[in-house]
């Protein structure tokens, strides 16, 4: 899978559906530094209610993220695109160090720059505290959803 920074806009169908797989192999790495440049320096970000700027920002902040949401697996599904646009929807699955566990529902839009990096990402994210059971996200982890899983669109 290529990085996501080498799938450049403008986007095609095909191109925005490699560009949210790759991102979301990044983010399944758990790896800050890796994820953190697929953004421009100056990237801006709402993520929640945190507003981050800047590649640094980024990658401090996932490496907190990270540290506190362990076992992380992260599902994407393209939602619509444009020139130099993507939405996606997603769900992730994490475990809090006492055990419990949460999967976390939500979009991101996303713009690009020319050269296929993130300017900014807007998110809104829910978590609801799941089950072990209840859990839908099994891969070995840190790594990339196997090629055959079906994804969020098998789910509601």
């Amino acid at each position: 899978m290529p990085a996501p920074a080498s799938i450049r806009p403008p986007f095609t169908h095909e191109s925005a559906v490699a560009k949210v797989r790759a991102a979301e192999d990044a983010w399944n790495s758990r790896d800050p530094e890796r994820v953190s440049l697929a953004y421009t320096i100056d990237s801006q970000w709402r993520n929640r209610d945190q507003f981050l700027q800047g590649r640094d920002a980024i990658r401090e902040f996932l490496a907190r993220k990270w540290h506190s949401e362990l076992d992380y697996r992260l599902v994407k599904s393209l939602w619509a695109f444009s020139d130099n646009r993507i939405a996606v929807r997603f769900q992730y699955e994490y475990r809090r160090d006492d055990g419990s566990w949460f999967r976390a529902y939500g979009n991101e839009q996303w713009k690009f720059d020319e050269s296929g990096l993130m300017r900014r990402r807007e998110a809104s994210i829910n978590d609801v505290a799941i089950a072990d059971d209840d859990r839908r996200f099994h891969w070995p982890a840190p790594g990339p959803r196997p090629a055959d899983d079906r994804g969020i669109d098998a789910v509601q």
